[in-house]
């Protein structure tokens, strides 16, 4: 079985390793990116199947750097899923215009994670499911 490929995107160190322990107990292979201005290059660069991303950070904006990955034409089939302690009602509008399908606000579960991801592989899959197998649809 391949192991889903994760980017996790943000710059506060101790909360992105434990997303990491989250990540690899749920079968999942995290590609860790603490510069958010080297994001682009990153993603571009593996390819992941799902992006997690702080929102707010003190080199970036996870809106704009959104904006900046749906602009590449490879990264618009990823999801990215944001993270943050905060929501405004204008983050809602945001979101949408970037291009971010979910938001997990701080603090959440393990499961919370898990189930966002499984998601969003989910739905952006050809026929919005997927076998045990992961390579047909049902």
């Amino acid at each position: 079985m391949q192991n889903n490929k994760i980017a996790v995107i943000g710059e506060d160190k101790k909360f992105i390793f434990e997303i990491e322990d989250i990540l690899l107990m749920g079968g999942y292979a995290p590609i860790l990116v603490m510069d958010p201005l080297s994001a682009d290059d990153v993603v571009m660069q593996h390819k992941p199947d799902v992006v997690l991303m702080e929102l707010q950070m003190k080199r970036g904006n996870g809106f704009e750097l959104t904006a900046t990955l749906n602009r590449v034409f490879e990264a618009r089939r990823i999801p990215i899923i944001a993270m943050s302690e905060f929501l405004k009602d204008e983050f809602l509008g945001l979101m949408n215009l970037c291009g971010i399908r979910k938001l997990l606000r701080k603090p959440f579960q393990p499961l919370d994670i898990i189930w966002a991801i499984e998601s969003e592989i989910v739905s952006s899959h050809p026929c919005g499911k997927l076998e045990l197998s992961g390579s047909r649809c049902l």
